[in-house]
């Protein structure tokens, strides 16, 4: 199957041009085993403001991640040393798109990962055994399924594990003695079971700050660990520049050809702010809901809107469409938070469809469908 037709193509796949472009120009020092250097993985995920020449063309390398551009710098210099990076933070605030960023610099790919779940075991993430063969043959290197940290170590990739608090405590401090020693004993091979970490390997984990209490990770794991945390986005303008880049991107992905409306975007954006920060722009106190408002939940009830708009109304965007949305996002954690959602509606955005008129009335007007 071709990856670039794939429902979410990988990272490596989706940027390739960017990254062949970047790998063939990069004449910084880079550490054993990196494809890019520290300064081209950093161009990669932050932009450059000059396209670089590859395969007879300008190729322009966009900003990817919006944020605290130092934790970049710092996330690099971590993963080109000897402890592992931990990246928290709320839901939706792009742990994972950056763990796969780095991932797909570094090393070429991001797939190499664990899903964290509360049934996680520790054969997924070491090694498991192919057991016709292990009944036929005994223990033998062709008996032995490799799991995400074993690819990791012996080929010299980083690997990923997405929500590390989501696994039971003795699963996630199977990795304590592998990030400290850098060794993965398979003890049923005897001496050919000693598996010692290659070059460029590294471990690069996402914790949500709403799962703390689940599963709190070992003193001993963090100290294996350089936490990095990554807090929403506090600017309207550039929350709505991304909604507006990110829904563009799966129009596109999705070949469905229609312009997303700057001023909707725009409301949602400061809708969202606003929700998640229990304060509107014009300084009034909002009772904050418990559902997750995060940049990636509006990017989603953007994306839906314009799609129902697609399919259902000519292409013309409707508002009602996206309170709809809205309400749908608000109720994932509890249906008490409808009325903080309404009381939102009648008091802040009623202010400002009086004094915006326009594309706020409407707004306002659709607050209907909150029931």
């Amino acid at each position: 199957m071709d990856n670039l037709k794939a429902l979410k193509p990988p990272v490596e796949v989706f940027y390739e041009k960017e990254l062949k472009a970047l790998e063939q120009n990069d004449k910084e020092p880079k550490p054993k085993n990196w494809r890019l250097s520290p300064q081209a993985v950093k161009t990669f995920i932050l932009g450059s403001s000059k396209s670089i020449e590859y395969d007879g063309k300008k190729i322009k390398i966009n900003k990817k991640f919006f944020g605290d551009d130092s934790l970049i710098e710092r996330c690099i210099i971590t993963l080109a040393g000897n402890r592992g990076l931990m990246l928290v933070g709320e839901p939706g605030t792009a742990k994972t798109m950056l763990s796969e960023l780095l991932s797909a610099a570094i090393s070429g790919t991001s797939n190499n990962t664990v899903q964290g779940t509360a049934g996680t075991t520790e054969d997924m993430i070491k090694y498991t055994w192919n057991y016709a063969m292990l009944l036929g043959k005994g223990p033998t290197k062709e008996a032995l399924v490799p799991s995400p940290l074993y690819t990791g170590m012996s080929k010299g990739l980083i690997t990923r594990f997405e929500e590390i608090t989501r696994c039971p405590a003795e699963i996630q401090d199977s990795l304590i003695s592998i990030l400290s020693d850098k060794v993965l004993n398979v003890p049923e091979l005897g001496d050919e079971g000693i598996i010692f970490a290659h070059p460029g390997f590294n471990v690069i984990a996402t914790a949500n700050i709403r799962d703390k209490g689940v599963n709190e990770m070992s003193s001993a794991l963090k100290r294996r660990f350089n936490f990095e945390t990554i807090f929403p986005i506090n600017d309207v303008s550039l929350e709505a520049k991304i909604i507006e880049q990110e829904v563009g991107k799966l129009l596109d992905e999705s070949e469905i050809k229609i312009k997303v409306d700057r001023d909707v975007v725009n409301i949602l954006a400061t809708t969202f702010h606003e929700l998640r920060e229990g304060i509107s722009s014009e300084g009034s106190r909002i009772d904050k809901p418990s559902a997750v408002m995060s940049t990636a939940e509006a990017v989603s009830v953007c994306y839906q809107t314009v799609m129902s708009s697609y399919y259902y109304n000519k292409s013309k965007l409707k508002v009602d469409s996206m309170v709809q949305n809205i309400l749908g996002t608000v109720v994932k954690e509890s249906r008490e938070d409808i009325d903080k959602l309404k009381n939102y509606f009648n008091i802040i955005i009623k202010a400002k469809s009086l004094k915006e008129g326009g594309l706020w009335t409407e707004f306002y007007e659709a607050r209907k469908w909150i029931k």
